[in-house]
């Protein structure tokens, strides 16, 4: 799929579409940089403040059945709002990368040796990617892999949550009440002696 220079798509901003059928026997490397066009987009998908930048540096080696193997990382700068005080803070995301694609056949069968693993004390893998049309999208990748590495409630080093400390109120205790009676109700005075 081409797009026109400077456009970007909306739902898939950083595109960097690899066609498994072009990858040499031993491999390729790619390093991969998102313009600011794509980084804005970016960062509206992300629900981010703002990327000030992107990059990624990815392997992909060839592997037996028509399987390749995608290892790098992704290295991020971007822009958030601290949780507490709601100032502006930018954070850093190291990502590291390591997944297998496999032709979309191949995925039930995987999945299921994945789940096997799961019930044995066997370490378990993560199930494999899709080749969607025979092409690895490293742009996709390397934003998703950015995305989790984002900190959800993101706050300052210095920031505190602090409840409001407020005094307490005189006349709020236990006794309250009963001091209320005790004050409408009037003493009676003293009897005035009866003349005669």
């Amino acid at each position: 799929m081409n797009r026109p220079t400077g456009m970007t798509d909306r739902a898939d901003p950083w595109s960097v579409p690899i066609a498994v059928e072009q990858i040499p026997d031993t491999g390729l490397h790619r390093d991969i940089e998102a313009s600011a066009a794509t980084r804005e987009a970016m960062a509206e998908l992300g629900g981010l403040r703002e990327i000030l930048s992107a990059s990624a540096s990815l392997d992909v080696t060839p592997k037996s059945g028509g399987r390749f193997h995608v290892e790098g990382w992704i290295r991020a700068r971007i822009g958030q709002t601290c949780v507490v005080t709601l100032d502006p803070i930018e954070s850093d995301i190291d990502e590291p990368i390591d997944l297998i694609f496999a032709p979309p056949e191949q995925i039930p069968e995987m999945a299921a040796l994945v789940d096997e693993a799961a019930e044995s004390a066997v370490e378990i893998p993560d199930p494999p990617e899709p080749i969607v049309n025979g092409v690895i999208d490293l742009g996709r990748l390397a934003t998703d892999a950015l995305f989790l590495g984002v900190d959800p409630y993101p706050r300052k080093p210095d920031a505190v949550f602090e409840v409001p400390v407020v005094p307490p109120d005189p006349e709020d205790h236990p006794f309250a009440a009963l001091k209320a009676l005790q004050l409408d109700a009037k003493p009676p005075g003293p009897k005035k002696p009866k003349r005669g």
